[in-house]
């Protein structure tokens, strides 16, 4: 018991020492003279430290891989369905949604359609998006499990094969079905007088009766059909390109100049100028007018793009208020918003009798369009580009108007440049002479197909528009690709409806955050001196004109904005 008697006693001995030291300790405020100290020392705080180790040491983690993806029926600016695929992926060994893309339906209405050709194309649209929700949901959720988002090229081949696939399985059923109609068609026929008086008779009336004066116009090519659910294959390499871009930490414009400079990133990046629509001439009474479906408004190059939006503006209020009839209110044609896919439908540039038809019973031949467009530029020269001036299968005079107005002013192609895929694809497609395309991200376009698309129309010394497609959606992922894939314009309608205004919202966060960076480059205008002797039934990578101007003209400086016809 002595030497427990003996350690509690020098206990109580030390326990008066300790007492004042700690007294001294608090009073004197050592604790809070070290946590300075080691501030100084280290600035970080515990938990800032904390997150920079965790950092550092999820640089030795497994990367970012594809989970899963679901399909999702949505509603786009027209209140038409349309798909939305949403990304998720394994970080850190736990599942997380990544982002989401809204994909737009495509389909080529033609001219003059019947209602009932109308409502077969919603039907068809429907039946599309069903489809192409039970592919992202089943097929390609299997198909790209496990893969890393930032490998675009991998996932864009396999959505590629995978369309091909679909593609031929739909034509070997429809070979089926040609097949079965015609057994059954044999079977059926009874008497061969019956059938020989019907027969004849659909063969004389396409004999051609019309006489060569009127053939001046070719006939309208074939529309282009959509494969059913095809959608789902642009939608899915979009939103794999927003999640790379979100796993890597860097805005989707970034990532997308990345993929089409083989991982260098340029300098200097310009923005698109933006073709705002002013006007949509068939909305106003009594729609007379068949030459022009818009005019749109290109701020000029010397302003920022936020001044030039802010000068649109106090046009397009200006132009309303002209516009509104005196005693009530109406809605102006520039905020109509109406769907932009029943724009083909109307009569503008059709054929009548081998004519177009200008103004209602006007009609003038190819030759005096051309004739009237040189007139027209001649005294107007602020309007520096004209989309569509010509129907695209009417091409001897697609290549008469570029050598007549092609250093004054740009000529795009637009209704001839709607499926990208068979562009990139087709080496016997038949594009008009022109100095540039709208391209519109639509149906089974991929990433990939823009940036390799892009990329030959930059060697040619031609432009690149990007185009919004109709029943578009909130999403703004296509001010990112304009940006980031380097386009020249970019056709987004006018300054009205949410859909549109978030896109233009967009465009001016990534001019500020150019400008931020400084690695924003002013653009230019160079417009394309056409050689006379060019071919127009020549493909888009055999016309390759060099620019020969390489400023406006000096009375489109002075001129506040600048103007385009479509």
């Amino acid at each position: 018991m002595e030497p427990g008697g003996r350690r509690e006693r020098r206990w109580r001995q030390l326990q008066g020492p300790r007492q004042e030291a700690a007294e001294y300790y608090r009073d004197h405020r050592v604790p809070q003279r070290m946590e300075e100290a080691l501030n100084a020392l280290f600035p970080l705080r515990p938990a800032d430290l904390y997150g920079e180790l965790a950092n550092y040491f999820s640089k030795f983690s497994k990367a970012p891989v594809i989970c899963k993806l679901v399909g999702r029926k949505v509603i786009d600016g027209v209140g038409q369905p349309t798909l939305e695929v949403e990304i998720y992926c394994t970080v850190k060994n736990y599942e997380k949604r990544i982002c989401s893309a809204v994909m737009s339906f495509h389909s080529q209405i033609p001219e003059n359609a019947l209602p009932e050709t109308n409502e077969a194309d919603e039907k068809e649209r429907n039946d599309s998006v069903n489809t192409a929700v039970e592919w992202v949901s089943d097929s390609l959720n299997t198909m790209l499990r496990d893969l890393k988002p930032t490998d675009q090229c991998k996932v864009d081949e396999m959505l590629g094969e995978y369309f091909t696939k679909q593609a031929e399985f739909k034509k070997e059923i429809e070979k089926q079905e040609e097949a079965a109609a015609e057994v059954t068609l044999a079977l059926t026929s009874c008497t061969p007088s019956a059938t020989a008086l019907p027969g004849g008779k659909k063969a004389a009336k396409p004999g051609r009766k019309v006489s060569a004066a009127e053939r001046m116009i070719p006939p309208a090519e074939p529309v282009e059909s959509v494969l059913c659910g095809s959608l789902a294959i642009g939608a899915t390499s979009l939103a794999i390109a927003k999640a790379g871009a979100t796993i890597s930490r860097i805005p989707l414009y970034l990532h997308i100049a990345l993929l089409k400079h083989g991982q260098d990133l340029p300098k200097e990046m310009t923005l698109p100028l933006p073709m705002v629509t002013l006007l949509n001439c068939e909305k106003i009474p009594p729609a007379k007018l068949k030459l022009m479906k818009e005019v749109m408004l290109i701020p000029p190059v010397q302003l920022s793009l936020k001044q030039g939006i802010e000068r649109v503006l106090d046009i397009q209020k200006e132009m309303t208020r002209l516009l509104e009839s005196p005693g009530k209110v109406q809605s102006s044609p520039q905020l109509a918003d109406s769907k932009k896919g029943k724009a083909h439908n109307t009569g503008k540039k059709a054929p009548v009798k081998g004519k177009y038809e200008i103004l209602t019973g006007m009609f003038k031949s190819p030759d005096e369009m051309v004739d009237m467009y040189v007139e027209l530029i001649n005294k107007f020269p602020f309007i520096i580009a004209l989309i569509d001036p010509l129907r695209k299968e009417d091409r001897q005079q697609w290549n008469n108007i570029c050598c007549a107005l092609g250093s004054k002013c740009y000529l795009i192609a637009e209704d001839a440049a709607t499926c990208i895929s068979k562009l990139k694809s087709d080496q016997k497609i038949n594009i008009p002479t022109c100095s540039g395309v709208v391209l519109k991200y639509i149906n089974q376009t991929k990433v990939s197909d823009l940036i390799e698309l892009t990329g030959l129309v930059d060697g040619q010394r031609h432009i690149t528009i990007l185009g919004s497609p109709d029943g578009e959606s909130s999403d703004d992922s296509l001010v990112d690709l304009a940006v980031g894939l380097g386009a020249r314009f970019i056709k987004l309608g006018g300054l009205s409806r949410g859909e549109r205004v978030t896109k233009y919202n967009r465009l001016l966060a990534i001019e500020e955050e150019l400008a931020k960076n400084r690695t924003l480059r002013e653009a230019n205008l160079a417009f394309i001196a056409f050689d006379e002797e060019s071919q127009p039934e020549k493909q888009l990578s055999d016309v390759l004109p060099p620019p020969t101007q390489d400023s406006l003209p000096p009375q489109l400086s002075q001129l506040p904005e600048n103007s385009t016809l479509t």
